[in-house]
């Protein structure tokens, strides 16, 4: 049933429901992003040199991964780090056709967060390491895109500014739960051990199923659809060749995906390795840093939205093919602090914190620049028949480029700190320079006739 033929109790303007969701994909990404600050950490220091012997089909695994014979503690989690964050970029293609044809995206949602849930309990044992990271991908494929597109179908097809800003209320749970991730996992785990900060993830989890159960009754219920389906005019000339813009569109945010999320796996172990953590107070744990970048974002999103308000008044207000070139060279700058912060340090935590901060509160507002408005792109220039499936192919950029980053990540040690975060900057440099100097035709393409580009 469509939201035009259902009606939804109100709170605030907005339909009960988008609430509930926006609770559950908070604790959702709360649980994800605090697993995941400890993750390449807790590789590195505790489970590879201490207890590898332990896990169940780690041999296994890290074998089939020794392209070029054996690897390093620090290069084999930066490649198994890569490979679960892409993936969990992946999967949702899967989750979202369960949802389509078979279960029907409340009992998906449930078996997703239920999957997840006993993922991040499984990271509490060293044997099962491997099926925790298997259990925590799977689930989030059936839990990330089927969750993210039921908000829509609480609002009127017409309703597009209601719509729009109910989605602003689900991302805004997206961030709070990024930034306090960390900082709560973090903590227990600097106090109790990694063990007790993956049982935190694990029971969060559980109190997003229970949000989740309890906004049910606010929710569309929609059915699995026939897999007999009457067959859709083929796309015109001119539709195909806007979709092929659109997927060289979503490509240029391969560079930018690579340098930026960096910062959550080797810049972690670089945090703990050669940032100055004392305060006053006693040593921060490495690990919030993992939610550094989200404060960066929360704290530019309003400035931006001013920003660009202003610009567009006075038709300044630069294209979002522009904007992707602005946020991937911004993200390089950023990585390019990380390596002058370093230069000349020899002795471990030597570089002062501001550093590190400023680094990832600038990763946060390139971020803003480039993702949100690629989604924009993508949203507004897509023919409406495969919109939805061009949304889905925007999340094979990230899955390409966190499985490149793991790759490119396994050379931090074996390379000076500055060394490492110029040759990650380089990356994104590259890619900003593309898009800058293709943004005219790109632009062209898009809007179907010239527009010039600023």
């Amino acid at each position: 049933m469509a939201a035009e033929e259902q009606q939804f109790e109100q709170f605030a303007g907005h339909p009960k429901g988008v609430y509930y969701l926006a609770f559950t994909e908070m604790w959702e990404r709360f649980s994800f992003y605090g697993m995941s600050a400890l993750l390449t950490l807790y590789m590195v220091k505790e489970l590879l040199p201490l207890h590898g012997d332990k896990v169940i089909g780690l041999a296994a695994l890290r074998h089939g991964l020794s392209f070029n014979g054996a690897m390093s503690d620090v290069a084999f989690a930066s490649i198994i780090y890569g490979w679960y964050a892409g993936l969990v970029y992946f999967t949702p293609i899967i989750g979202g056709w369960v949802a389509d044809r078979l279960l029907g995206p409340k009992r998906t949602v449930l078996i997703g967060v239920l999957l997840m849930a006993a993922g991040h309990a499984a990271m509490s044992f060293y044997e099962s390491f491997v099926l925790a990271l298997a259990l925590l991908i799977m689930g989030s494929g059936f839990l990330k895109g089927n969750i993210s597109a039921q908000v829509g179908t609480l609002y009127p097809r017409e309703d597009e500014s209601r719509r729009s800003q109910g989605y602003t209320i689900f991302a805004t749970g997206i961030n709070i739960g990024a930034a306090s991730g960390p900082v709560t996992t973090g903590l227990v785990a600097a106090i109790w051990g990694f063990h007790a900060g993956f049982a935190v993830a694990a029971v969060l989890m559980l109190v997003a199923m229970v949000g989740y159960i309890m906004g049910q009754r606010h929710l569309p219920d929609f059915k699995p659809v026939s897999a007999e389906r009457t067959k859709a005019p083929p796309l015109t000339p001119a539709e195909r060749r806007r979709v092929a813009v659109l997927i060289f569109v979503i490509a240029l945010t391969f560079p930018a995906e690579i340098t930026y999320p960096m910062v959550w796996s080797i810049g972690i172990l670089w945090v703990d390795q050669w940032v100055n953590l004392a305060t006053p107070l006693g040593t921060v744990p490495s690990s919030w840093f993992a939610g550094m970048d989200s404060f960066g974002s929360i704290l530019a999103a309003p400035i931006l939205v001013a920003l660009w308000s202003w610009q567009a008044k006075r038709g300044q207000e630069p294209a979002n093919v522009t904007k992707q070139g602005i946020g991937t060279a911004i993200v390089s700058f950023a990585a390019l602090l990380f390596a002058f912060s370093n230069l000349g340090v020899t002795e471990p935590h030597g570089v002062g914190a501001f550093w590190a901060v400023a680094g990832w509160l600038i990763m946060g507002l390139g971020w803003m620049y480039y993702w949100p408005t690629t989604m924009a792109i993508v949203s507004k220039a897509a023919p409406p028949r495969v919109a939805s499936t061009l949304m889905g192919v925007a999340f094979l950029s990230p899955f390409a480029a966190h499985v490149t980053a793991g790759w490119v990540g396994s050379y931090f040690d074996t390379m000076s700190p500055s060394a490492f975060w110029t040759m990650d900057a380089a990356i994104g440099v590259v890619g900003a320079a593309v898009i800058l100097l293709l943004r005219k035709p790109l632009i062209r393409e898009l809007d179907g006739a010239p527009e010039p580009a600023r």
